[in-house]
Order: C-alpha cells, then structure tokens, then sequence
C-alpha cells in the first residue's frame, strides 16, 4: 500500500494541473482550426464564374443547346447529390471529416478544369457527377470543426464559418460582374480564376488538424477527456462502437426526433421548400437567358446574385429580433411567406422583363433564407449535436429524393422535358401547393389551441396526464 507523503501530494497536484491545462486546451485552441476552415469556405466558395455557368455553357466556349443544358446536364447534378448524400454523411463521419474536405476540395478542382477545358456533352455531364460530389462533402465542411472545438465555442465558430462562405459568394459574384461588365474578361477568365480559388482552399485543407474523434463512430464521452483532444479512461482510448450499432443509434434517434409534432411541422417544410429552391436556384439562369439572351445584351447576373445573398443576410440578422409565438402562428407564417414564394417565382415567369425578373429572384432568395434560418433554429432548439446533425442530414436527403422526383418528371430528357417557362409555372404551382398544406394545418392548430383555451377542465387533464 502506498503511504500518503509529500511526494505522492507533489504527484497528485501535478496530476491536477496537467488535467485543468487538458482541459483548457480545447477553448485555447479553437483559433487555428476554426481560422483555417473559415479560410478554406471563402476560396471555396470565390466562384466569380458561378453566377455565369449557363451562358457560359450556351456560349462558343462549349456550344451547347439549351436542351442538352437544361434538359440532360444539369440534372445529373441532381441524380448524384441525392445518391451520394448519405453514403458520404457516414463517410465523413467514419474518416473524421479532413479527408472528405480534402475530396471536397479536390472534385472543386476537377469541376473546373473540365470547365475549362472538357468538350462535348458526356465530358459535362461527368463535369456535373463531380460538382455533386463537391455539394454533397458539404457536409464534413459545416461538421468538421464541432470535433476540434470546445461545446462552448459552437455558436461562434459556426457564424464564422458560414459567414466565411457567405462572404466568399458575394465578393466572388461582384468581382465576376466587375470583370464581365467594366473590364470585359471573357468567361473562361472568370473560370480560370475560380479553379485558380478552388486550388488555394485545397492547399489550406491540408493544414487541418486530423480530428481525434467525431459525432458516431469515434464519439467518446466528456469523461474521457485527454491530452490534445485524444480522449482516454483508465489509461486507454474507449473502443469504438460497431458499424451496426450506429446504424441503430441513428434509426433509434430518428424515430424520436420525429414524433414531435412541431419538429415534424417545420422538417416537411425544410424538406419541401428547399426541394423547389434547389429548382429555381439550378434553372433561373435558363430562365433569365430565355427572357433576354446573354449573346446580344449585357447579363447582370453576379450582381444579381450578390444583392440577393447580401439581403438576405439582412433578413437573416433581423431574424433575432423577431418576436412572435411560433408555436402558435409558425405554420399560418410558412403558409403566407410560401405564398410570396409562389407569387415571386410567377411574376419571374410571367412577366418579361429581366430587371423584373431580378428582382423576383431577389425577393424569392431574401424570403426563403429568412424562412430556412427560422426552421433551422426551431428545429435545432431542443436537439443534441448528434440528433442536429442527422435531422438536418435527413431533411437534406428528402428534399433531395423530391427533386430528383420533379426533374425527373419535369425537365428530364426522358421525362416530360418541359421548356424552362412552363418549369418555372410548375414551380410556382408547387409554393402554392406548399402554402395550402401549411394553411390548412395552420387553421387547424389555432383551432385546437383556442378550444384548449376555452375548455379549461380538458386543458388541466391533458396537463396532468
């Protein structure tokens, strides 16, 4: 037995210190990660070529019709992001995010040269797969820095990387229209620039510190804490749990998350609106391009789409001071903005005039962040960060199996193959559709909750149950 003395109290306050200094070392270093990453999201996202894809590919650079573009190239986008989406969510998960920012990083660099430099309508659609994989590794971006940073530092770090990448957007869309309208660069300059971007950001994801542990398959509990992140108990790392029983974890919080009512309410409307932003966002282009031809007039387009992003971080802002019982008046709210969805989006098609169709998409942009950063706190209120991040996932995936459901119907080739107006009226068809179902749920809450009210015996019986 080892007698206490004063070199076993030297040890244990040794002990002490170089616990309470691993214990500092997450919030000490939170810097350097969260630094890097934001650094990677704004090159990744300094596109100033995006906002010009479609007369790009319209153009003599590629010379392609509008069907094969619209109709048979842009929806492969749409097939691989919904097939590779949950297949890289447990990828990213199981690798420990830096290797699939890393693939991320790279299908950039891969999207762009074939940009450049690929011909013919199979090397696009390739050109397409390989986008798909960049938006679906989204994931491990948005998820990655939640494994190196302390809980207490979330909130923070994750304004500063979404701002990174909403910063990089705009600043790449002004500089393309700059270049485009003042300087008269060709669009395949604005591409040279953007893989010249796309490269920086994968330079700087190696510089990522490999994370130690991550949400489900390297997850270790708090008590483990260790040295440099590393997590250990009883002088050992924790094992790691079994592929299946993750898969049961996952299905188990699934079921839970789901069968609340007011979550379930604004996870259909993530689900179904972000299914028609996805549409509108992928083919405005076309539309635009049908209403006034990019190769007889000067486009706006970057600077269309930096207002649009600019505002609605505004809306996004005001969002905080916002009072209002959404309990209450949340659907009736979702079913009046989706109606002004569905009217920006008719007005876009109808009336033809770009500038009336810039500021359509404007206003349809600045409504539907407005209204996805409400959900997104309302569903994330009461949830872990396991449940967050597979909530999130799920809706993604649904909204994604909608889409590729109504390209498949309405755009693609083997499908009705619809011109882009009559697109666009289907679109604005499917807001209406959304504000009627959120209407009549909406009617019928109120309903509920006044009679509630006014019964205050039943009232009392539910409480007590």
């Amino acid at each position: 037995m080892d007698v206490p003395g004063p070199v076993s109290r030297r040890a244990a306050a040794a002990a002490a210190t170089r616990l309470l200094r691993t214990a500092r070392v997450p919030r000490e270093c939170w810097f350097l990660p969260t630094a890097l990453l934001c650094a990677y999201g704004f090159f990744a996202s300094l596109r100033p070529s995006e906002p010009f894809l479609t007369p790009y590919l319209l153009g003599w650079d590629k010379n392609l019709t509008e069907r094969q573009v619209f109709n048979e190239i842009y929806p492969v986008w749409t097939y691989s992001y919904l097939v590779l989406l949950f297949p890289v969510f447990l990828a990213t998960d199981y690798l420990r995010y830096k290797p699939v920012v890393l693939l991320q990083g790279l299908s950039l660099i891969v999207t762009w040269f074939m940009l450049l430099y690929a011909q013919g309508l199979l090397a696009i659609q390739f050109l397409e797969f390989f986008y798909g994989i960049a938006t679906a590794t989204e994931v491990a971006y948005y998820s990655y820095i939640y494994s190196v940073v302390d809980l207490g530092m979330y909130q923070k770090v994750t304004s500063y990387c979404r701002s990174a990448t909403l910063v990089g957007f705009t600043v790449g869309s002004v500089l393309g229209q700059i270049l485009v309208s003042v300087a008269g660069w060709s669009l395949f300059s604005l591409n040279v620039i953007s893989l010249t971007c796309v490269s920086v950001a994968f330079g700087v994801a190696w510089f990522l510190p490999m994370p130690q542990k991550s949400l489900f398959f390297h997850h270790l509990p708090p008590s483990c804490q260790g040295v440099n992140g590393v997590k250990v108990q009883n002088g050992g790392v924790e094992p790691k749990p079994s592929r299946v029983l993750v898969l049961k974890v996952l299905w188990n919080d699934f079921l839970m998350c789901y069968s609340s009512r007011p979550l379930l309410c604004w996870s259909v409307w993530w689900a179904l609106s972000t299914c028609g932003y996805f549409q509108v966002v992928n083919y405005t282009q076309g539309l635009w391009e049908e209403v006034m031809s990019s190769r007889h007039a000067a486009v706006y387009n970057g600077g269309v789409e930096a207002a649009s992003t600019l505002l609605g971080a505004i809306a996004v802002f005001a969002v905080g001071y916002i009072k209002i019982s959404w309990s209450t008046w949340g659907e009736m709210t979702l079913s009046l903005c989706s109606l002004l969805i569905a009217a920006a989006v008719y007005i876009m098609d109808t009336v033809r005039n770009i500038w009336v169709c810039y500021a359509s998409y404007v206003v349809f942009r600045i409504i539907y962040m407005l209204l996805i950063t409400i959900a997104t706190f309302q569903i994330a209120a009461n949830l872990s960060m396991e449940r967050y991040a597979l909530v999130f996932g799920v809706n993604t995936f649904i909204a994604l199996a909608l889409q590729t459901l109504l390209t498949l119907i309405v755009v693609d080739a083997s499908g009705l193959s619809l011109g882009i107006t009559t697109q666009f009226l289907i679109y604005a068809s499917y807001f209406a559709f959304i504000a009627v179902i959120f209407l009549i749920n909406g009617v019928v809450s109120i309903l509920k909750k006044y009679r509630k009210q006014e019964d205050p015996e039943s009232s009392s019986q539910e409480t007590t149950s």
